[in-house]
């Protein structure tokens, strides 16, 4: 057995394996795409590479077998400097979304395509825990926000954009009217004692989500009863005072305290509370410089002052959340930024305030070009947005799965274990290196039957990297009609054989195909 060293660490190896079969038996993590276990290496993508030393080539690991006393080089800067262009290169020639444009515009960042998802198929169980995952005021949300949502909706510019709202007020609706309503279960207890000051969207997602983490919090608004806005300023006709008591008695059931009755500087101290608590959270609405002066806080042009990625004010253990730190207007925003500071409390107990929870990395095809939302349609239904006929209705269980199969489904069937963009994540990588001009989207449906059951395949061109593993799989098993390159240079595709369905492509080699794609080029229809 040759001994290599990786990084400087001496690692046995198999004769005649390679740098990134024997870097993987060591735990040393070499990024890569085009490799599959069943092939040669393809060497297509060039992500694995390594640089050699002394003499600093640099290889791709997945091709090259180890030699005695070879010494590797994985995690230097040049080695990283690599791997990224050979990622943004991929990047540039991509044509697809990782993440719906609802989903990018939702502040709260739900997932709202696999919530339509759900609802199309029934599942409002399913669909329930997509939705308070990441919204704990969906009944609430779901009649009074604004919706930037459907403004970034595709079939917007079609026929409507899908009633998103709706949907959600849907699900939320139907949770709440459940024995047991849903909300995710909480983390086992820190012993931690947080208070938030103010019980409107900011004040109550903040003690929710610091809850579900195992700290426990004690909630004081100057109100006799939590809400805020939600309950004192909204007509009733909007929102129903017994939605708002619903939805509270959710998150309260979560074992949180509330104080009404108690306003910050005349019942209550913020120099008392940060005696008394390991931290607390100001979610108090519009703030002037004169009140965070009074608290013995710095102000912005914003509110009261905070570090950019931790919500922390310049006073030790004080956070603040919501319109009192950033001037939202709408709900959704205050409820997510509440939502931010729990999480970097959480990450200052845990003396991580370093830390950061960056957005996993996205692509954005932007706005569709003539012929291509005719692609989308067809896999989404025909008919127009419903609108109910009454003012502030909701939808009913028809019109709701109806709506929902309005989705274009422009998120990626593949997002959460694409390769591609697992690695650009952790790379680094970003898409505005390399220009070209983006290719027209394209999409073709495979159905077929494959060990006794009916599978759909989707093939989107667009979000090929030209890797070879589906091609090497159809060649592998003598598959004559497989799938093939066509094309040259910048212009080389994956495809069905000329005058070949993509049905007969897969003919036999569907899941293997599917399963050994590294990005959302091949996938199953949901």
């Amino acid at each position: 057995m040759p001994t290599i060293t990786i990084d400087g660490n001496r690692v046995e190896a198999e004769a005649g394996c390679t740098i990134l079969e024997a870097a993987g038996k060591a735990g040393v993590g070499i990024p890569a795409l085009c490799k599959h276990s069943e092939m040669p290496a393809l060497t297509s993508c060039m992500v694995c590479q390594v640089r050699l030393l002394p003499s600093g080539r640099l290889t791709p690991a997945c091709a090259t077998r180890v030699e005695e006393g070879m010494a590797v080089d994985s995690d230097s800067d040049e080695v990283h400097r690599a791997r990224r262009v050979a990622i943004e290169m991929l990047l540039a020639d991509h044509t697809g979304d990782c993440e719906a444009p609802c989903q990018a515009a939702c502040a709260a960042h739900m997932n709202i395509p696999l919530m339509t998802r759900q609802i199309a198929a029934g599942r409002l169980d399913e669909a329930a825990k997509t939705v308070y995952s990441d919204i704990p005021l969906a009944a609430i949300l779901g009649r009074i926000c604004p919706a930037p949502c459907e403004g970034a909706c595709r079939r917007k510019e079609h026929d409507g954009a899908v009633s998103i709202c709706l949907l959600k007020r849907h699900v939320a609706d139907w949770n709440l009217a459940q024995p047991k309503p849903y909300l995710p279960a909480p983390k086992a207890t820190t012993g931690k004692r947080v208070a938030v000051v103010g019980a409107g969207p900011a004040g109550l997602s903040a003690a929710c989500y610091l809850a579900l983490d195992g700290h426990r919090c004690e909630l004081f608004d100057e109100n006799e009863l939590p809400g805020g806005k939600l309950r004192y300023s909204i007509p009733r006709d909007i929102l129903p005072l017994d939605v708002v008591e619903a939805e509270c008695s959710l998150i309260f059931g979560l074992g949180i305290v509330f104080n009404g009755l108690k306003r910050l500087g005349r019942d209550i101290s913020l120099e008392s509370l940060a005696g008394s608590f390991d931290a607390v959270v100001l979610a108090i609405g519009d703030t002037s410089a004169e009140t965070a002066a009074s608290l013995g806080l710095k102000a912005s042009q914003h509110g009261i002052k905070t570090a950019r990625h931790s919500s922390m004010t310049d006073l030790p253990n004080v956070f603040a959340a919501g319109a009192c730190a950033w001037h939202y207007r709408i709900a959704v925003q205050s409820l997510a930024d509440g939502r931010r500071a729990a999480q970097a409390i959480d990450r200052h107990f845990r003396e991580q305030e370093h830390e950061t929870t960056p957005r996993t990395f996205s692509v954005h095809m932007g706005r569709l070009q003539e012929g291509e939302m005719e692609l989308f349609l067809a896999d989404a239904g025909r008919q127009g947005r419903n609108e109910p006929p009454e003012s502030h209705a909701g939808l009913s269980d028809k019109q709701a799965v109806e709506e929902a199969r309005r989705c274009l489904h422009c998120d990626c069937r593949r997002a959460d274990d694409c390769k591609l963009r697992i690695h650009a994540h952790s790379c680094h990588a970003g898409r505005g290196h390399f220009k070209l001009k983006r290719k027209p989207f394209q999409r073709q449906v495979a159905r077929l039957a494959e060990e006794g059951r009916e599978l759909t395949v989707i093939l989107e061109p667009g979000k090929c990297i030209s890797c070879g593993v589906c091609v090497g799989i159809a060649e592998q098993t003598g598959q004559r009609d497989g799938l093939t390159f066509l094309g040259r240079g910048y212009d080389v595709r994956v495809s069905p054989p000329p005058g070949r369905t993509l049905q007969q492509a897969l003919q036999g080699v569907a899941r293997r195909s599917v399963e050994g794609c590294p990005t959302g080029a091949l996938a199953f229809r949901d």
